[in-house]
């Protein structure tokens, strides 16, 4: 288990129940094992006999049998003594990744993304305008259309018509089709330090985001390595990394042709990646060279960010690695499209230096 640290646990009563303290733990093993349950619950296991994190009265098949009663996993068909995970367990996962990473972005109602355009939408704003035939009836103003009904027709012949009836201004709201971009090549485990775990859940917290807070966007995942296909979100917690060079020019050509199909006006794309692109399809055939930036793929790679910002697709990079040298080919990938990137360290994952280029602004978030 390259990368990880195990100290002596020391509770402190706020973590509430004993289930709800292993499930912490075994949802990062379950990510980190790729999805599998067996291996998770035996590294779950061994972790209990070095630091107990059971007691007396309530043990490991304690817990996998409450697992298996609230629904978190069931036991594999045709495989005795095996457990596979459930759609509940896969939406506790982004739930979680959500909230480890993006803790700070409060979930909405039925988010959308603002506009500076005033019409019908679920944002309202202060202001107060009489009612037009058409408008939303859940966007009235209770209190201001019965004082209106009260000043023209007095108490005693109360009633309300139309012309007392107001409604509270609300902006205009636009819908975003997303392409979610993972980088699934080698180099995210190479050196033996593991990309690939913060990688899915980063994109696991962004998957959830945009379902949670943007209801209304159409959301599509594609992994690339040395070439680039669709994938479910609730194959995210499952993603592993496969002998791969990385192949960004597929990725960003897969997305492009999706995006191509949305009937949105909004389109962008989130890149998941630890760095430079190492491979382009010549042909029928494979041009690699995984020794630093190859002048003939980096020129495909920023040629088509620069493609995208021509027809008004910003690409988000999501930077999963702290090497100065692979940042360099992100801040000249994120130039060209004129997007943003988030850097990080495997250590601070939660903790993101933020370049957005369009606007000149750097920050911490």
């Amino acid at each position: 288990m390259i990368g990880w640290r195990f100290e002596s646990y020391v509770p402190d009563g706020k973590e509430g129940s004993l289930f709800e303290r292993l499930f912490k733990v075994f949802e990062d093993l379950i990510v980190y094992t790729s999805g599998n349950v067996s291996e998770a619950l035996s590294w779950l296991t061994e972790i209990d006999k070095e630091y107990q994190l059971t007691d007396g009265q309530y043990g490991i098949a304690d817990f996998i049998q409450e697992l298996i009663d609230r629904g978190y996993i069931r036991p594999s068909s045709g495989n005795e003594g095996q457990y596979d995970p459930t759609t509940q367990l896969e939406v506790s996962l982004r739930r979680k990744a959500l909230d480890d990473i993006f803790d700070q972005l409060a979930k909405s109602k039925r988010g959308n993304h603002l506009t500076r355009h005033l019409g019908q939408g679920d944002e309202n704003t202060a202001e107060i305008r009489p009612y037009q035939f058409g408008d939303n009836l859940d966007n009235l103003a209770l209190s201001e259309s019965l004082r209106n009904a009260q000043i023209n027709h007095g108490i005693d012949d109360f009633h309300l018509t139309q012309d007392d009836l107001e409604v509270h201004e609300t902006f205009y709201q636009s819908q975003m089709s997303t392409v979610l971009m993972i980088d699934i090549s080698h180099s995210m485990i190479l050196y033996g330090e593991d990309r690939i775990t913060p990688a899915k859940k980063v994109a696991m917290a962004l998957a959830e985001l945009i379902h949670t807070r943007y209801p209304k966007d159409t959301l599509d995942v594609i992994v690339f390595g040395n070439e680039a296909w669709r994938i479910q979100v609730r194959d995210l917690p499952y993603l592993k990394v496969g002998p791969y060079h990385t192949n960004t020019v597929a990725g960003l050509e897969l997305a492009m042709d999706i995006l191509r199909k949305k009937k949105n006006n909004n389109k962008q794309i989130l890149m998941i990646t630890d760095g430079k692109p190492t491979c382009i399809k010549v042909g029928k055939k494979y041009y690699k060279n995984a020794f630093g930036l190859d002048r003939k793929i980096l020129s495909r790679t920023l040629g088509l960010a620069n493609k995208c910002r021509k027809i008004n697709i910003p690409i988000t990079t999501f930077m999963i690695a702290s090497d100065p040298y692979l940042r360099s080919f992100v801040d000249q990938f994120t130039r060209a499209n004129r997007g943003k990137a988030f850097y990080s360290s495997l250590e601070g994952l939660g903790e993101f230096i933020f370049k957005d280029y369009k606007n000149s602004k750097r920050k911490n978030r």
